[in-house]
């Protein structure tokens, strides 16, 4: 449901009536509130996991400029691949310094 209703699809919108009533008033007033509120679960079946088998590591400075420069390269060029290499190696994803050679 949230690629048909965007981004807050787990968001309500409940209202709530609350009367205040004045010392010296014969009327009441209706004063209406608006709230969201947003569900506990974070997905359908359970919390927020990560894929199991992305291992992630500390990511360095030059990591993160070199990253960048890979999405920018990747935008400018339209070339999707570089663009998601860049993100990954942003964020720590793309698996270097795993593979070992004994």
């Amino acid at each position: 449901m949230t690629r048909l209703r965007g981004r807050n699809a787990n968001t309500r919108t409940v209202k709530t009536t609350t009367k205040i009533e004045p010392a010296h008033a014969h009327h009441t007033t209706h004063a209406t509130h608006t709230h969201n509120t947003r569900s506990t679960r974070s997905s359908r079946w359970g919390g927020n996991r990560r894929v199991a088998g992305t291992p992630r590591r500390k990511v360095s400075m030059g990591d993160k400029l070199s990253g960048a420069m890979m999405k920018l390269r990747g935008s400018l060029t339209r070339r999707p691949g570089l663009k998601a290499a860049g993100t990954r190696r942003m964020h720590g994803t793309d698996a270097r310094g795993t593979h070992r050679v004994y």
